[in-house]
């Protein structure tokens, strides 16, 4: 029988946090993410009726919306920037006091008005602080994990999506709408300053490893949009058409599912077929990063905006509950290489200026894809849901075959 030295036989768990890129940095990554972005969604999905609760008018509801999508774009760069500038571990540590400022108004304040300040800082997060993850994924991970990281990051981000507003819930029948939703923010408070105690603890400073004295960090996102490679341009052309065709039908989904179509489904059914979609987005995060991880990325960042281009025709053709299942599996299955494509961005930027460019790259996206939602509404109301699903096909097609045939190596 022959003896085979201990330091040779990996235990099983060391085996699956390796395959799964769960170095220190990285946990403490992910435990940030599920615990600020716990507290966020016990509150987020409530504010509408919060803000009605406090006197406010559906305008108001309107510019909330508006606000939180402008300022994603908007926020994307600085993230990046900082990040670049102080390090992972610093940004990270000022993105959450951002939010907690304001958890911390949204608390002391009951008013509509302060709802509308505090969102400016507690919206932030996901924003300023999507560029510093990124660029953590890839100066910790090797090129053959990062989608592995990404993709733990993308699963573990919807575990608070999915528990979030049933916490949430619970804190409104118990207290009521106002009080709940104020204990709600200060359980969002206390969990963004955990996060922030184990972020510090677990992560590591990562600023004078990654970056020279020479390192110049740019601060011009137009500068830093000339300075991407040809193969990141065409990413992103190809990723405004795909969320054009992702947002026009966006905020009609609900409509279509239950007012328009020959037998309408009611709230709960509606959610169910998102929870549908959020498991199919689970189920497949790991398996896909795994092969991703063993190849070209291009061929699954293909599959996924070919999954986003055949949701909105699919759709159209759906006219019952049974028959809208498959539709949000479907929609489930775009995430099928979301992860792969940040992955990608993050391959295809300067070395240690990761952060400032995945910021620049999703400024300006985000900034151009605005135009699809405002559009969104003009389209319905003078096409209908035919006119509206069939552009958004057309554009999802348009940025597949733009993306498809971009001829540079996606490894």
């Amino acid at each position: 029988m022959v003896n085979i030295p201990a330091r040779e036989i990996k235990k099983p768990l060391e085996r699956l946090t390796e395959s799964l890129g769960l170095k220190k940095s990285i946990v403490g990554l992910l435990a940030m993410v599920v615990l600020v972005g716990m507290g966020e969604k016990m509150s987020e999905r409530f504010l509408p009726v919060y803000l009605l609760a406090l006197g406010a008018g559906p305008i108001i509801i309107g510019f909330l919306n508006g606000m939180d999508n402008a300022l994603s774009a908007l926020y994307s760069f600085p993230g990046g920037y900082l990040s670049d500038r102080l390090g992972t571990k610093r940004a990270l540590l000022v993105f959450n006091l951002v939010a907690m400022i304001g958890f911390l108004i949204v608390i002391f304040i009951p008013s509509w008005v302060a709802v509308i300040v505090g969102a400016i800082f507690f919206l932030s997060w996901t924003s300023l602080s999507l560029p510093a993850t990124m660029s953590l994924v890839a100066q910790v991970l090797p090129k053959n994990k990062r989608t592995m990281g990404v993709s733990m990051h993308s699963l573990l981000r919807r575990v608070p999506m999915a528990l979030g507003p049933v916490l949430g819930g619970i804190f409104i029948d118990i207290w009521g709408m106002i009080t709940g939703i104020r204990l709600a923010f200060v359980v969002a408070l206390l969990m963004a300053g955990l996060a922030a105690v184990l972020q510090q603890w677990l992560i590591e400073d990562n600023r004078n490893k990654e970056k020279s004295k020479s390192t110049t960090i740019e601060k011009n996102p137009f500068r830093m949009l000339s300075e991407m490679s040809p193969q990141l341009h065409h990413l992103l052309v190809a990723d405004i058409l795909i969320r054009f065709c992702e947002q026009i039908p966006y905020a009609f989904v609900a409509v279509w599912c239950m007012e328009t179509i020959a037998s309408p489904v009611n709230g709960v059914e509606f959610g169910i077929l998102t929870s549908i979609e959020m498991v199919t987005a689970m189920l497949i995060y790991i398996p896909i990063a795994y092969l991703a991880d063993k190849g070209q990325k291009k061929p699954f960042v293909i599959i996924t905006f070919v999954f986003f281009t055949l949701f909105p025709l699919v759709l159209l053709f759906c006219q019952s509950f049974w028959m809208l299942v498959p539709a949000f599996i479907l929609r489930g299955l775009k995430e099928f290489g979301e992860p792969t494509r940040k992955a990608l961005i993050m391959d295809l930027s300067p070395s240690g200026r990761e952060a400032a460019m995945f910021g620049t790259y999703y400024l300006f996206r985000d900034i151009i894809v605005s135009v699809a939602a405002f559009s969104s509404g003009f389209l319905w109301y003078k096409f209908g849901a035919s006119g509206t699903f069939l552009t958004a096909f057309a554009f999802g097609l348009a940025g597949t075959v733009w993306f498809a045939f971009s001829k540079y190596d996606a490894s």
